[in-house]
């Protein structure tokens, strides 16, 4: 078959800080060749609508898949779907990815007929039956695992038998050098861990995965580094170097091969603080950047996002990044029921400390237990707006004045990293950049004014609603996690972690879940 692989567009933050190569549609894409289908992929990121409308016309692909992982993408992807089932009246449409998982008969009623089916969980594992099924016997899609349809559900979602299974299809990507990560430009994007152990409230990692973590061995991990051309990797792992030794054994093979790039990492500071060595040895193989999410800087907001990390040892975590010689980039969760006191509170806080502090907006998005206890209290059931800035719950402020606080407590992330301030200290960064062509990270620096102001995000609410999404149905007794995921819990068989890091995430987790 001929599969046409799309992604949608850019959102309101990746506008300006990142865009990161599509990693997850890319391995997709590669399993179906490996099956012998030819594929094309399309990302919306670097490429138009029109571009797309002239691929199906011309190319005229007999399936199309497209990936859904954030929310907010949600119209986009359901009108593209229409339109392509218009065009090619008997190609096969569907839809996966970690948005898609959660919201599969959403997308189905939206589509109104356009859309054959929507894959739960992971894509790979999937793919090849679903375009062999679409083939040869359309009656049988619906006995695909993680397949959902109008005319009902398939059997649960599978994993993959082995990440080591899997390969990227890097090359189907037309616009490599449009990608990147803040200065790391241009920026590959590689995985070295999938899943999360931890159940953060406010997160769907754990949920979708089942609460699994697994990870791909050395040889598997250098392997794809050194079929990479660009310098800057970003490691998409939802938390890095969890447990140390696979930290150190990808790092001796990264430094036996020789291989030299700058990295970019995602990490808990609990996480930090306990794997110092290998984020030393990380730092002296080239991790040149880090984000750590603490959400919040008091006992009481770490408490209501259950994270079981105490504000003392995110400050430590701090002060350690900082001792490495590292840029870091920290995370902080406004909740609607801030006043102006509390963003005052919190601009003076980021403006006292060197790290880049990035602000969202509390939301509970289907998938999370946030969404399951505070899904009643949403004011819109807009997918637009479900993008982390935006506020869906009501606000203890008017909310064009939460907004113009919001905004202007962003804005020091603005002053003191973006424009002038920062082409000042990377002026021998910029150069490099513009020597080899690469203008995205300098685009960057003056971006922040035309995307984040506060009349755009109160038009946002005004703007028509043509697809809502459902709320999850009532729950009488507390949080019914058995309604949350995606992939069945597999308990501690599910988690590739020594003993002592799996009492490690326990202590530091609710410890309610599987």
């Amino acid at each position: 078959m001929k599969l046409l692989a799309v992604h949608p567009s850019s959102l309101m933050y990746t506008k300006i800080y990142l865009r990161l190569e599509p990693l997850g549609l890319e391995l997709l894409a590669q399993a179906a060749r490996k099956a012998g289908h030819e594929v094309y992929l399309i990302d919306l990121q670097v490429e138009t609508h029109q571009d797309l409308y002239r691929v199906i016309d011309q190319w005229k692909p007999d399936a199309v898949a497209f990936s859904l992982n954030y929310l907010a993408n949600v119209p986009e992807v359901v009108d593209l779907s229409k339109m392509a089932k218009s065009r090619r009246p008997e190609s096969f449409v569907f839809v996966g990815g970690h948005s898609a998982s959660f919201v599969a008969k959403d997308l189905l009623r939206h589509a109104e007929g356009a859309i054959d089916c929507v894959l739960k969980g992971e894509g790979e594992a999937a793919v090849v039956p679903l375009l062999l099924a679409a083939e040869n016997d359309r009656s049988a899609v619906i006995k695909v695992p993680g397949v959902i349809t109008e005319d009902g559900d398939g059997p649960p979602p599978l994993f993959v038998e082995s990440l080591d299974d899997l390969r990227p299809a890097r090359d189907l990507l037309r616009h490599r050098k449009k990608y990147f990560i803040g200065a790391l430009d241009p920026c590959a994007s590689i995985e070295f861990a999938r899943g999360c152990p931890w159940d953060c409230s406010f997160c769907s990692a754990w949920t979708f995965y089942g609460r699994s973590y697994r990870t791909v061995s050395a040889d598997r991990a250098v392997e794809d580094l050194s079929s990479i051309a660009e310098p800057g990797i970003f490691i998409v792992d939802d938390v890095a170097f969890i447990q140390d030794k696979t930290g150190f054994e990808i790092g001796e093979a990264i430094l036996k091969k020789g291989i030299r790039k700058e990295y970019y990492l995602e990490t808990r500071g609990d996480v930090l603080l306990r794997n110092k060595e290998v984020f030393r040895f990380w730092k002296e193989l080239g991790m040149r950047y880090m984000f750590m999410g603490i959400e919040a800087i008091d006992e009481e907001g770490l408490k209501m996002h259950r994270k079981r990390t105490s504000l003392g040892k995110n400050f430590e975590a701090l002060e350690f990044a900082r001792s490495l010689g590292i840029t870091v980039a920290i995370n902080l969760i406004a909740d609607p029921n801030w006043d102006r006191k509390r963003f005052e509170v919190v601009r003076q806080w980021c403006l006292e400390i060197p790290e880049i502090v990035n602000i969202s907006v509390n939301t509970p998005y289907p998938g999370t237990e946030s969404w399951l206890t505070e899904s009643r209290k949403i004011q819109s059931r807009d997918y637009r707006l479900f993008d982390i800035q935006h506020a869906v719950l009501p606000t203890k402020l008017p909310l064009a004045d939460f907004y113009a606080e919001l905004v202007k407590t962003q804005q020091v992330l603005n002053m003191k990293h973006l424009g002038w301030q920062a082409l000042k200290g990377t002026a021998s960064i910029v150069a490099r950049h513009l020597l080899h062509g690469q203008t995205n990270f300098l685009r960057m620096l003056w971006k922040f004014n035309s995307v984040y102001n506060p009349k755009l995000q109160m038009a946002d609410h005004a703007q028509p609603v043509k697809y809502e999404m459902s709320l999850p149905p009532a729950l009488e007794k507390g949080v019914m996690t058995n309604v949350l995921f995606i992939h069945e819990p597999l308990g501690r068989k599910g988690r590739e972690l020594n003993d002592t890091t799996e009492e490690f995430v326990n202590e530091t987790s609710m410890g309610k879940h599987l």
